[in-house]
This record gives structure tokens, C-alpha cells and sequence, in this order.
């Protein structure tokens, strides 16, 4: 990364700011995409009873918001850099909030699954948008601390998920039981689409370019035998198809790196400019991206895990010990920018260091100490260094890496980031969902043992990703400064 924290202000600096509410739509739009990716995991009981749903339903439920969200938005941002961001970011916001009410209606599981497919491809319109307004509409120190409340919004999203929907699901308002988990995107969203046509000023790439259809078909293809046998692999035990597509997505890859260089080259419109990968920042930093979001993903699925089917707690009382992580994410992420403008990249390793510490305290509590059977309160000290390192690298990682990137090149950056973080999440969560299950035992009841063989792999990852950011140029943090 070029730089970790946005360039010091400049003249242009002074003479323009971000339209009022430009933060706030973004803060939202961030919130409802974050929260909706853990949320539903707390209704799933519910629904399977109330809409006699299958495993295999119940699966789909889950995968395919995913699915849709990783498939399309690389696509999503070239359309954004095409017709507007603010135009593609407003038809993204209300696809979501219709699908999500779509979702909250649903008569039956085929509906409910449709809805949650119309979420991801919503989703997937509003985030490139979002980090290419983060990049060109806030400077200097005002984007850094932009960025920093995009890395806190996103991260609490993810934490509180949880909490969020134990709560909706307990109080039973009107009776709606799971189905508040969707219908409150509702009125957030319609208040979000209402801000902006005056808040979100419109923008496009430079040059206006066209849409590589081939690309498109290519990259979406590549992206669905990578992640849906990811997401539907272990489930199924692995059968034949999914070792088919995990063998053709790299052919597939190749085949779309060679057309997009090829189109840079003739000077078409390439959906991936391939000339983002030459630069160290860049290069790195998604790096650094798939390490990071791996273990984010699958963190939070084993400790879910590990708390409700293993120490008995329910969704709400699991949903509170989140809070802890939170605490010191928290903490740390309201001022990660300052941080970075010290510290440089070594805030990123000081951050991955902090985790893996979290980490291995849990590993002590989860084997020891009484935290295999006594109180959860064990738990604590571990998940509060957890997230307070978790909050110095969110933020910073993700402004550092779009640091430098040219306007023309915005949108095709942050729908390859985003991409990165979605099929990240996916393979961390097939990986340590091997590691974690693997070590049940043959009872399937051992979950102390299996808790403590899931913590030591990711704990493993966090110093894997404190080594790789050492790799990032050295200096630029002072000069960002």
C-alpha cells in the first residue's frame, strides 16, 4: 500500500466537501449489506419450523445471498462506472429493500430463497459504489476518518448481527417472528433511497466505458465454480461436481486474465484493468484482503458454533457475548485512522499480532481454566483483544489499498475488493468448517476440542497476515501524514 492512511489535504481539499449526508447514506447502505449476511444465521431454526424447510432449503437460504453478492460485483462496479454511480447505488438500494421485503412476506421456503438471491445482486450493485464514493467525495483527513466509520459500521454489522436478530426474534413483534430479520430493512432503506437524490452526487469513469460482455460471462463463471462449491461442498460431502468446478475455476480465471489483458492492450474497456496488479500496494493489499476476510468469516461461524450447540447458550444470550468483541473493535476502529497516520503499515501487523494473541487466549479458555465447562466469562479477555485488533486493520486495510488508484480505474478496484472479501469469506468458512467439524470427533460432541483445533488454524492465518503486510512499500504513512 502506497499509503495508510488518504494523502494530507490540499488545496482542492479546502474548496470541496462531501455533500451533507453522503456519510450517512453510505453508513447505511454498509449496515444493511454487513448485517445482513449474519442476521439471517440466528433465524435459521425458526424458519426450518415455521416453513417446513429442508436442510437443503435452509442451505440455499443462506448461500444465496452470498452467491449472488461474490458473483456480481465486479460487474457492478463497471455499471456503476457506466451509467452513475448514484443511479446504480439508488437501483441497488431498492432492490435490497424490495427483496427484503420480499423475503419478510415469503409464503414459502422458494420465495424466501428468490428473495435472498435479489438481496446479494442488490448488494452487490450498492457496494462498489459505495467505496468509489469513500475514495472521490472525501479527502485528506476527512476521508481517512470516513474510511475509519465505514470499518466500524461494517465491522458492527458483522458483530452484532447476532444480537440484533436474537433480539428481533425474542421480542416477536406483531408476531413476526424471524421474519422482523428482513422487514426491518425496510424503513431503513426507504429513508437511505430518500436521501439520495440530494445527498449522493452523481459520477461516472472519465472515458464513459463500455461493458465487456465476454469478460462478464467469463468472471461470473469463474466466480460461481469457485465459491458454490465453497459454500455447498461440505454440506453435500463433497461429491463429484464440486471437485469439477473447483478444478475448472482457475482455467476459468486464466482464460479471464488473458482477455482482460488483451483488451487493455487494443485500448478496449477491460471490467479488471490488469494494470491495478502491478502495483505493490494493490497487489498486496488484496493479498492481505483474502487472508483477513478468511478468518473474519469463519471466526465468527465457529465461536456461533461453539457457544450455541456447544455450551448450550441460546441465539440472544450467544448474540451478547458478540458484544464483547464489539467492545474492542469499537475502541480501536473510531480511531484506526489516527493510528495508521503513526504508525504506517505497522499498525496493520501490530493489529494481526493482537488478534492472533485473542486467539490464542481463547484456545486457553476453551481447553483450560474451567472454560470448556465452567462460565463463559472465560471467554472474555480473548474476544476483547480479538476485536480491538480486528479494529486497527478493517478501515486501514481497505483505504490503504484503494489509495492511488486513478478516478477511470475506481470502479473496477472496488468491485475486485469487494469480490475478494466475498470469496475470502467463503473459503475460510470451507477450510475451518473442515478443521472445525473434523475435530467433533466421532460422537460429533467434543466441541471444546474442535473450538481450540478452529482458534490454532486462524490463529495461524493472523500471523500469516502479520508477516504479508511487512511486504507493503515502506514510508508512505509518513508522508501521508
Amino acid at each position: 500500500m502506497a499509503t495508510l492512511a488518504p494523502p494530507a489535504p490540499t488545496a482542492r481539499d479546502t474548496r470541496t466537501a462531501p455533500p451533507r449526508g453522503l456519510l450517512l447514506v453510505i453508513l447505511i447502505s454498509t449496515f444493511m449489506t454487513s448485517l445482513d449476511f449474519f442476521i439471517v444465521n440466528v433465524a435459521i431454526p425458526s424458519m426450518q419450523l415455521r416453513l417446513s424447510a429442508s436442510t437443503a432449503a435452509i442451505q440455499w437460504i443462506v448461500a444465496g445471498y452470498g452467491l449472488a453478492l461474490a458473483a456480481t460485483l465486479i460487474t457492478a462496479g463497471r455499471i456503476g462506472d457506466i451509467l452513475g454511480r448514484r443511479l446504480v447505488l439508488a437501483l441497488g438500494l431498492a432492490l435490497f429493500t424490495l427483496a427484503s421485503t420480499a423475503c419478510g412476506l415469503a409464503p414459502g421456503v422458494d420465495v424466501l430463497i428468490a428473495g435472498r438471491v435479489a438481496q446479494g445482486v442488490g448488494g452487490a450493485l450498492m457496494t462498489p459504489q459505495l467505496l468509489v464514493l469513500l475514495q472521490t467525495c472525501f479527502l485528506g483527513r476527512v476521508q481517512a476518518k470516513a474510511f475509519a466509520m465505514y470499518g466500524l459500521t461494517m465491522g458492527l454489522g458483522a458483530v452484532f448481527g447476532q444480537l440484533i436478530g436474537g433480539v428481533l426474534i425474542r421480542a416477536d413483534l406483531f408476531g413476526l417472528d424471524w421474519r422482523a430479520c428482513f422487514l426491518i430493512n425496510l424503513p431503513v432503506g426507504l429513508a437511505a433511497l430518500a436521501l439520495v437524490p440530494r445527498a449522493v452526487p452523481e459520477s461516472r469513469a472519465p472515458q464513459r466505458p463500455g461493458l465487456d460482455n465476454t469478460g462478464v460471462l467469463l468472471v461470473t463463471a469463474a466466480l460461481l465454480t469457485l465459491v458454490l462449491p465453497l459454500i455447498e461442498g461440505r454440506a453435500q460431502g463433497w461429491p463429484l461436481w464440486t471437485w469439477l468446478c473447483l478444478a475448472a475455476s482457475p482455467v476459468l480465471f486464466t482464460v479471464f486474465g488473458v482477455h482482460q489483458h488483451r483488451q487493455v492492450r487494443r485500448g478496449g474497456h477491460p471490467i479488471v484493468h490488469t494494470g491495478l496488479f502491478r502495483s505493490r500496494t494493490f497487489s498486496v493489499g488484496m493479498l492481505a484482503q483474502l487472508v483477513f476476510w478468511a478468518g473474519q468469516g469463519s471466526f465468527f461461524l465457529i465461536l456461533a458454533l461453539y457457544l450455541q450447540q456447544g455450551r448450550g447458550l441460546t441465539a440472544l444470550a450467544s448474540g451478547l457475548v458478540f458484544v464483547v468483541i464489539g467492545g474492542g473493535y469499537l475502541a480501536t476502529s473510531t480511531v484506526a485512522h489516527l493510528l495508521a497516520a503513526r504508525m504506517g503499515r505497522q499498525v496493520l501487523s501490530v493489529g494481526a499480532l493482537l488478534m492472533a494473541l485473542g486467539l490464542g487466549l481463547l484456545w486457553l479458555a476453551a481447553g483450560g481454566a474451567g472454560g470448556g465447562h465452567g462460565s463463559v466469562a472465560w471467554l472474555v479477555p480473548g474476544l476483547l483483544v480479538d476485536g480491538v485488533g480486528m479494529g486497527m486493520l478493517v478501515a486501514p486495510l481497505t483505504s490503504g489499498m484503494l489509495s492511488g488508484v486513478a478516478p477511470q480505474l475506481a470502479g473496477s478496484a472496488s468491485g475486485v475488493l469487494s469480490t475478494a472479501q466475498q470469496v475470502a469469506g467463503a473459503l475460510g468458512i470451507a477450510v475451518i468448517g473442515i478443521v472445525f467439524y473434523g475435530g467433533l470427533g466421532r460422537a460429533g460432541t467434543d466441541f471444546p476440542h474442535a473450538f481450540q483445533l478452529g482458534l490454532l488454524t486462524l490463529a495461524l492465518t493472523e500471523l500469516l497476515l502479520a508477516g504479508l503486510v511487512r511486504l507493503l512499500p515502506r514510508g508512505a504513512s509518513a508522508e501521508a501524514a
